[in-house]
């Protein structure tokens, strides 16, 4: 998943399930909007940095910002 694509996961879980009230069974759905939300502010921070990092560490940043194929 790209960081883009967190970012929509993050924002289409809190339009389901962020009324403003964490109840039992929408406790975890917040919980995984705001990983989703932490993952994209990382691959956004690792992309606004590629220019300044060494090869091996913008390779992994690449392969673990980018997910599985």
């Amino acid at each position: 998943m790209t960081g883009p694509e967190h970012y929509m996961e993050a924002e289409r879980l809190l339009a389901k399930y962020g009324n403003g009230y964490v109840l039992p069974e929408t406790a975890g759905k917040l919980a995984a909007a705001q990983v989703h939300a932490t993952l994209a502010l990382a691959a956004a921070t690792a992309d606004s940095g590629a220019e300044q990092m060494n090869d091996v560490a913008f390779e992994a940043w690449h392969k673990v910002s980018r997910g599985p194929r």
